[in-house]
């Protein structure tokens, strides 16, 4: 379904006229040059939608026509209302103006940041305030404001909120009142359709009671948004959901021109990837199912994109998006899995959309296992699970690496960092994929155990420093992974791993990369504790040549300072910090490393101050990254800088670490 925009329309973003796009999530209309900077941030903050060529449910569209109309932007943009923030020189983007840096610096600082948004006064300790906010939308629901909601949706509200009076969900409410366009609103942030109140009764049975049978009949096609999406992507049909809640598109579909599949996968490489697919638990199972949900989006709007481009344009601003983008609440390897989805090519994609369709039926059908909305909004995902399987056993990982590791080794001639040209050199195989899925999530295990021993490396440093004062006999606690900023979010993007880094150092985390003993530290973190308490136990005394624990302890918490200050200026996207951080970094290691000999006894040591240096030195040509290029060379891709960016700076924290660990233990000994 499409639409007739009026005359007055413009986007909300610059106030060029006849935009083209919405935001569904923030009910915005925005032209096509903003558009591009909308996708660029991910689904998680800008779910976006061609007006005219894109696949529309009429409630969906009516929704976000009424937002728009109804001055839904004032809510992202409220301080700029003041006419304080026009003195203090803060201004809205015009037409004229350049996407990047000037719109786009605007947008992420609206959607992302939320810098304009209206904050609440204070928020309680107890979530009383957020508790507070969902009784207000629980009530809310009942009406049509729906600006209202969204408003209270943006303070924090929560969608799924369960009303311990009412016993039920404001999405319960919606369907009761025949609110359809509330329904829809809080879908888009997650409400699930099937949640139960305290009778059993799902928002879907409300509306029946009450007599709206559209209501209803829509809130059953929302609980199966994801499998009736991927089956019209393949095929152009969904399901009615009368005589059944699945279509698995079969061969015969292969002319359907969006999806050119001239035949599905029948290698046996995908059969025996498919037998993987089945053997995921259920969770692992819905994230790559949603994963796969965001790259047809992804796909779709693709082909939006080009199809309403101006190309006789040779040189241009708007970009198109080659993968997904970075979403912060993802583990790294989450977020590396689905970029390399882009890699698959139409035969690949179309296998592995079915069998997630016809995996889907079978474990509805076998155990009741209900998908969310693939939306990313969704706040019911417990953020304290592991994205991945956290029973694999050390076995487990050792022989996926070794099968993984052959496999790289005969891919080595296409392996490339994770940018653009990684994704664009070739297709690669399901098999492949699930393997490395695999791989990376005992990888991944076993960092987030790692992470739960030791919260932060300045914690462990102070407490380390006050034990060195007081002569203490005890040992330190061994650790491998750590928050330098303390940090959830920070946590998460401590643990990410791009596929080939510019210097030979490998991670210890890094599964993805053939192993070669030559250009890398060639141990794994166990190896490394072995090694070193191998070493420590035959030299039997303290090593002279080893530097005072103290000197070594406050060389590493000023490496960790500057780190520290590193990942905020990343956070804030102050790209133009990157240089002076590394700069001080640098200085800070350099000096660190000079309280060590150039030549020393253990091999750990040599190792860490290897491993140390050449982290340093990669960060340094990292950063230099950041500052603007000449006019005419290509946009910097900030989210891969930012990636690469921190994961030197966790390889520097990491052999500190190692250092501060081998000395401490030395000096005791």
């Amino acid at each position: 379904m499409s639409r007739k925009l009026q005359r007055t329309e413009v986007c909300a973003d610059c106030s060029a006229p006849d935009p083209g796009w919405s935001s569904i999530n923030r009910g915005v209309l925005i032209c096509d040059e903003c558009c591009s900077v909308h996708r660029s941030l991910g689904r998680h903050i800008s779910i976006v939608k061609h007006l005219r060529h894109s696949g529309w449910p009429p409630t969906l569209l009516q929704m976000v026509q009424t937002l728009a109309s109804n001055g839904a932007n004032s809510i992202w943009e409220h301080s700029l209302l003041d006419p304080a923030q026009v003195q203090s020189g803060r201004r809205k983007p015009n037409p004229q103006d350049k996407v990047h840096p000037t719109k786009s610096e605007f947008i992420r600082a609206k959607y992302q940041m939320l810098a304009f948004v209206h904050k609440l006064p204070c928020r309680d300790d107890d979530g009383v305030t957020t508790k507070d906010l969902s009784k207000q939308l629980h009530s809310s629901v009942r009406t049509g404001s729906l600006e209202t909601c969204l408003r209270l949706l943006s303070l924090g509200a929560q969608a799924n909120f369960f009303h311990p009076e009412k016993g039920n969900t404001p999405l319960h409410m919606a369907a009761k009142a025949g609110q359809i366009l509330q329904a829809e609103l809080l879908v888009v942030y997650g409400a699930d359709p099937g949640a139960p109140d305290i009778n059993g009764r799902t928002p879907m049975d409300s509306a029946r009671q009450a007599g709206h049978v559209d209501l209803a009949e829509r809130l059953v096609e929302c609980q199966y948004e994801l499998t009736d999406r991927l089956a019209f992507y393949l095929c152009g049909r969904r399901p009615d959901h009368k005589n059944g809640h699945y279509i698995i598109p079969q061969m015969a579909d292969r002319a359907r021109p969006k999806c050119p599949t001239q035949s599905l996968d029948l290698s046996e490489l995908a059969k025996a990837a498919k037998k993987k697919l089945q053997a995921l638990n259920n969770r692992l199972f819905e994230e790559l199912a949603m994963d796969v949900y965001d790259e047809v989006d992804r796909r779709e709007n693709d082909a939006v994109w080009l199809t309403t481009q101006n190309h006789s344009t040779l040189v241009t601003e708007r970009s198109a998006v080659p993968f997904l983008p970075v979403n912060p609440e993802y583990s790294a390897t989450r977020n590396q899995g689905r970029q390399k989805l882009a890699r698959f090519n139409a035969r690949e994609f179309a296998t592995l959309i079915i069998d997630i369709l016809s995996d889907a039926k079978r474990r509805q059908q076998g155990k009741g296992l209900s998908f969310p909305t693939a939306d990313p909004l969704d706040p019911g995902i417990d953020d304290d699970m592991h994205d991945y399987d956290t029973v694999a056993s050390d076995e487990d990982t050792d022989s996926e690496l070794t099968t993984q590791n052959n496999n790289n080794t005969q891919r080595s001639n296409r392996a490339k960092s994770m940018d653009s040209s990684d994704l664009s050199d070739g297709p690669i195989t399901l098999q492949e994929y699930l393997e490395v899925k695999k791989a990376l999530a005992s990888s991944e295990a076993k960092v987030q155990q790692l992470l739960k021993v030791n919260n932060n490396l300045s914690e462990e440093l102070r407490r380390l420093q006050k034990e060195v004062r007081k002569g203490g006999t005890g040992g330190p606690a061994s650790y491998g992974g750590h928050h330098v900023s303390g940090s959830t979010e920070m946590g998460r993007y401590m643990v990410s791993k791009p596929e080939k880094h510019g210097s030979g150092t490998d991670s210890d985390y890094d599964n993805t990369q053939s192993y070669d003993p030559s250009q890398s530290m060639g141990r794994s973190s166990e190896e490394e504790g072995r090694g070193e308490s191998e070493e420590g136990g035959e030299a039997g005394e303290p090593d002279p040549t080893l530097p005072c624990t103290e000197d070594v302890i406050l060389k590493t918490e000023q490496v960790t300072k500057n780190i520290q200050e590193l990942l905020r200026a990343a956070q804030e996207f102050k790209h133009d910090s990157f240089v002076p951080c590394s700069e001080k970094i640098h200085s800070a290691v350099t000096e660190m490393a000079s309280l060590f000999p150039k030549r020393p006894a253990l091999d750990a040591v040599h190792c860490s101050l290897r491993l140390l240096a050449s982290s340093a030195s990669r960060l340094q040509v990292e950063c230099r990254k950041a500052v603007p290029s000449e006019p005419g060379a290509p946009a910097v891709d900030y989210q891969l800088l930012t990636q690469q960016v921190i994961q030197c700076a966790y390889d520097i924290a990491k052999a500190a670490k190692q250092l501060v660990t081998i000395t401490t233990r030395e000096k005791k000994q």
